[in-house]
């Protein structure tokens, strides 16, 4: 997506540890106009109408998720990193590593709002190694319900996670791919 891609390059940092700092629109100031853009790009790639809930993990793909499930129509769900008093009878859970906070997390979904069949459309607004997106399939299939795909905004592509879950057989969109970063060089994958 072009014009996502050219915000990433104007505005997107390049810290060290190869984190790519996108909060000044995606991710903590939110510019819900390009969000709305981008979830009209989802549904270039995914049949909405073959969708029942948006899906993403806590906290900062919530945004996204709920703007596409906003343009789209539908219900969305996020899972959550910690159990609260609030959540009421069983949960589907999946432990991953956090490459944000560099620690194990566990993913927690109430089975009140997931049923056997329902088809899912992951959404998130970056990924790194792919361990969020790995661990919301793990509870998609634990819920029965069936993967749509996986719709990601941003993804590091040289650090392997949308390539390993593309390899899984995972239908996985990504709008803009970074194949290397650098400060002051964002280099993005050809489409």
């Amino acid at each position: 997506m072009q014009e996502l891609k050219e915000r990433i390059a104007k505005e997107g940092k390049v810290l060290p540890g190869n984190i790519i700092k996108v909060d000044g629109f995606l991710n903590h100031y939110i510019d819900t106009e390009l969000m709305d853009h981008i979830a009209a790009e989802f549904g270039r790639y995914f049949n909405m109408d073959e969708v029942d809930v948006i899906l993403t993990a806590e906290a900062s793909g919530i945004a996204l998720a709920a703007i596409v499930a906003q343009h789209f129509r539908k219900p969305m769900i996020f899972a959550k990193k910690a159990k609260s008093d609030n959540i009421e009878g069983g949960l589907y859970q999946s432990d991953i590593f956090s490459y944000t906070y560099k620690k194990k997390v566990t993913l927690l979904v109430s089975k009140e709002w997931f049923h056997p069949g329902d088809r899912v459309l992951i959404v998130d607004d970056f990924m790194a190694n792919g361990e969020a997106m790995r661990g919301l399939c793990d509870i998609v299939e634990k819920a029965g319900a069936k993967l749509a795909g996986i719709g990601c905004a941003v993804e590091k592509g040289f650090q392997g996670g949308g390539d390993r879950l593309r390899a899984a057989g995972v239908n996985l969109h990504s709008l803009a791919v970074i194949d290397s970063a650098e400060p002051g060089n964002i280099v993005f994958r050809e489409d």
